[in-house]
């Protein structure tokens, strides 16, 4: 077959670039590839300031590039995105389409779902039963405008068109809800454990579901429909039992299920998910459904699922996904809907979609004890559609089942639905709203605790005791402080230790999947630690100390929320919440939030260390900085920081607090450790602990305490802050403390506030 001379002689010989060419069609897709991933990525960066799913956004690159806006101007469509160059691009999609199913199924956590099976089952099902219901009932309506008289369209009956629509009204797109989730900090809310529980129900019978839908839209007897049914069902039964048996067999003889997956073993997973594509589709299922269900099967013990799903997904997500999405958006023609009925129907059809979910989920809530506004919570997040809703709408499409117009409806209503999903449940579900639910399950447990009289000033000092202590461990500088606190503290009190990693929360399917599996506190032999949790349990089991730690995932910017809402807190717990002076600076709401943070049973402090600085010292020289080094500096850290030889505590205010006699006791702990050289308490004259301080044997006649009585408000002299690099200030937190706070930082000490 002859090639023409201008096609391989490229642009230097003329030829031009994007046209299409039989023998060259990589040229065109490469750039239509480039175009939609640039694109998507910029319409990204403005939504995901607002924790919108990126999902939103590749589907509105595809509109902009489709009939709606760009294929207005002229020469456009037939330019970039001829006709002809369409199924390549759709090849690429759909194998892309295969992957994410496959990375939803490894999402699907079967173990999740036994713990909490009586809800999924449940809240899932009920949630489905009402949306389906109501998309039944104006899936005639639709039928009579809009197909019925189609004759672009194949016939098909009102059965198979009244169950898609039912579908795609009841349908809740799981992984974008997991990640909505895992950002609102809900994983171990009772929220969050009903949605997700539900979602993982709903995801799993949607594509059952949807499975029926386009079995029958593709038999035209009913035999044929029964007998494919029958076939799929057969089908999950020989994946979920023998092949998934056979598979974990296989994968421990070639692999270390420890380590993660060899090349090998990432080859038969990927051939097995393509395999069950390729038999369901051949059945008269879409091939995604033979994806999903292999995913659901891959191994998840030490990870495994995570490192999988690690090897594949950037490519994944970078490249297939846009292209799916987008060519979905492609799709869409905005100009079709030019009657008043038609965006009469799309109000409806949003309405019917929210409300329909939203009731199903707030019913089944209440049914399960949760309050008004957290059953609405649970019912506005099972509203979200997502990634799923594109995905059946987009099938229902290719199949015939529904036009273009009607498909172009119901993508405006999945992007309303996912766009208004997380600012809805911040509206329904504020921190405020969930801290009042905290107080009133926690006055519900003790209301006999209520009605005891109020203890005297004394009685509540003895009262005090720190039955667990909660470090953040996020980095080695968090390490060096926390260690500080193990050696004074938690070893010679025999306080058991908590320490809680915060990872950032990317975009990485990897990163939700590992969110998405710790749900709760990760003890025990089989619980792999990271490198920095394993320095801090290293040095507890050296001193016989009780460890546990737990890993949690938050957005950047709300690292040390995530501290405060996230952890699960026990009775007694001391939270210390340790950050550098670097880390201060850029978190200075901090102070304030933590005084927000409501602890009525656990006690709570932030230390600030201000002498991790990265320095080096000469006998004749002053500390100086090394920036010659071969090492990254963020890896030295003063040996000061480590150390405490003198410890003050400040109680400036008149009237005696509950934060004063929680710093008087972490005074009166320090101050019996063999380190600490010398002691002093600023106390103001009027404070009544000061009688509490008489009748501690710890403090009364220790020699290393000295005392110091007046009027000092926040405004303490020069002479009552000491400029020692071991010097650690214990202050209690006051509105107006912040001037003293900088005052003490600023002259290098190390910082602890109690609240």
């Amino acid at each position: 077959m002859a090639v023409s001379t201008s096609s391989t002689a490229g642009i230097i010989g003329g030829s031009n670039p994007l046209e299409y060419s039989k023998s060259q069609p990589y040229t065109l897709f490469i750039f239509q590839t480039i175009l939609i991933v640039v694109l998507a990525q910029l319409v990204y960066r403005p939504l995901s300031l607002i924790k919108q799913p990126k999902v939103i956004a590749e589907v509105i690159t595809g509109i902009l590039l489709g009939p709606s806006v760009m294929g207005h101007i002229p020469n456009f469509t037939s330019t970039v995105f001829p006709t002809d160059s369409i199924p390549g691009l759709t090849l690429v999609a759909n194998v892309g389409v295969c992957l994410l199913l496959f990375m939803v199924g490894c999402e699907v956590d079967v173990v999740f779902i036994k713990k909490n099976l009586k809800i999924a089952v449940s809240v899932g099902l009920f949630n489905m039963a009402v949306p389906f219901g109501l998309g039944c009932a104006i899936a005639v309506g639709l039928w009579n405008e809009y197909r019925v008289h189609d004759d672009s369209l194949q016939p098909i009956k009102f059965t198979t068109f009244m169950v898609f629509i039912a579908v795609a009204m009841c349908i809740t797109a799981f992984p974008v809800l997991a990640r909505i989730i895992t950002e609102l900090g809900l994983v171990k809310d009772r929220v969050g454990v009903i949605v997700l529980a539900a979602g993982i129900t709903n995801d799993l019978v949607g594509w059952i579901l949807l499975a029926l839908s386009i079995t029958l839209a593709n038999s035209t007897k009913s035999e044929v429909t029964a007998y494919i049914c029958l076939v799929t069902i057969g089908w999950c039964l020989f994946v979920v039992y023998p092949v998934r048996y056979a598979l974990r067999k296989v994968l421990l003889y070639l692999d270390d299920i420890s380590s993660g997956p060899s090349q090998l073993g990432t080859t038969i997973i990927l051939m097995l998910m393509f395999a069950s594509a390729f038999f369901t589709d051949i059945i008269g299922v879409h091939p995604i459904f033979g994806a999903f269900v292999v995913g659901t099967i891959v191994p998840r013990e030490n990870n495994y699922v995570i490192v999988v799903t690690e090897k594949i997904e950037d490519l994944v997500n970078i490249v297939f996904v846009p292209l799916y999405f987008a060519l979905a958006g492609l799709s869409v023609n905005l100009g079709l809907l030019n009657r008043g009925i038609d965006w009469a129907y799309i109000v409806c059809i949003i309405v019917v979609a929210m409300l329909g979910k939203i009731l199903g989920g707030f019913v089944a809530a209440r049914f399960f004890g949760l309050f008004k506004r957290e059953s609405l919570s649970v019912g506005v997040l099972m509203s979200c559609k997502g990634i799923v809703e594109i995905v059946v709408l987009n099938t229902g499409l290719n199949a015939g089942i529904i036009s273009q117009k009607t498909f172009s409806m119901f993508i405006v209503m999945a992007l309303v639905a996912t766009f208004v999903t997380t600012p809805l449940t911040l509206l329904c579900y504020p921190q405020s709203y969930r801290d009042s639910v905290q107080r009133r399950l926690a006055e519900q447990e003790e209301k006999s605790a209520s009605l005891t009289t109020k203890a005297s000033t004394t009685n509540e000092y003895e009262e005090i005791v720190f039955k667990r202590l909660v470090l953040n461990a996020n980095n080695v500088e968090n390490i060096s402080t926390d260690l500080v606190f193990l050696d004074h503290l938690a070893i010679p009190e025999r306080i058991p230790v908590h320490a809680v990693n915060v990872k950032s929360l990317t975009e990485r399917t990897a990163d939700l999947l590992y969110a998405s599996m710790l749900k709760g506190e990760q003890t025990g032999d089989n619980f792999q630690l990271n490198a920095i949790l394993n320095i801090l349990k290293i040095f507890t089991e050296m001193n016989s100390q009780q460890f546990t730690s737990e890993i949690l995932y938050s957005l950047p910017q709300d690292l040390f929320k995530t501290i405060l809402y996230g952890v699960s807190y026990f009775k007694h717990d001391l939270l210390i919440v340790t950050m550098s002076f670097k880390e201060f600076q850029r978190n200075l709401p901090l102070v304030g939030e933590m005084s927000r943070f409501d602890s009525k049973d656990n006690y709570k402090c932030l230390f600030i260390n201000n002498n991790q600085d990265v320095s080096l010292k000469t006998d004749t020289q002053e500390p100086i900085t090394d920036t010659k080094s071969q090492y990254s500096v963020d890896t030295y850290l003063n040996p000061n920081s480590f150390e405490i030889r003198t410890v003050t505590l400040t109680i400036s205010n008149s009237t005696v607090s509950r934060p004063d006699l929680i710093a008087l006791k972490l005074f009166s702990i320090f101050v019996q450790h063999k380190g600490i050289e010398g002691t002093r308490i600023i106390v103001h004259k009027d404070n009544a602990i000061l009688a509490t301080i008489k009748e501690d044997a710890t403090l009364a006649k220790n020699p290393k305490v000295s005392i110091i009585v007046g009027e000092f408000d926040h405004e303490l002299t020069d002479e009552h802050i000491s400029k020692s690099a071991n010097e650690m200030s214990i202050i209690t937190y006051n509105e107006g403390c912040e001037k003293l706070i900088d005052r003490l930082l600023a002259e290098n000490n190390k910082v602890l506030i109690v609240y």
